[in-house]
């Protein structure tokens, strides 16, 4: 797997969050609540990670939504399991 830069994997993350919940990536600050921003519902948690897994290739466990609220919060969560990957 290539490496990726910090900058690269948030700019990705925004562009998909972009297409697939239709909102603006102005609106995705890093202390901006994830839930509130994207509107989340349970079935919208479930296309969350089917994004996260089919772009970045680890798998997604339910519990690890649990400590996140911001988007810096899940940029760092995808940041940490790339990494993890590469090193796997």
């Amino acid at each position: 797997m290539a490496h990726f830069q910090n900058e690269e994997i948030i700019e990705k993350i925004n562009a998909f969050l972009a297409e697939e919940f239709e909102i603006s990536a102005d609106n995705m600050l890093p202390s901006a609540n994830l839930k509130e921003t994207l509107d989340l519902d349970s079935l919208d948690y479930i296309d969350l990670v089917v994004v996260i897994e089919s772009n970045f290739a680890f798998k997604v466990k339910p519990e690890d939504f649990v400590g996140i609220t911001t988007f810096q919060d899940f940029y760092d969560y995808v940041i940490n399991n790339i990494k993890v990957e590469e090193l796997a």
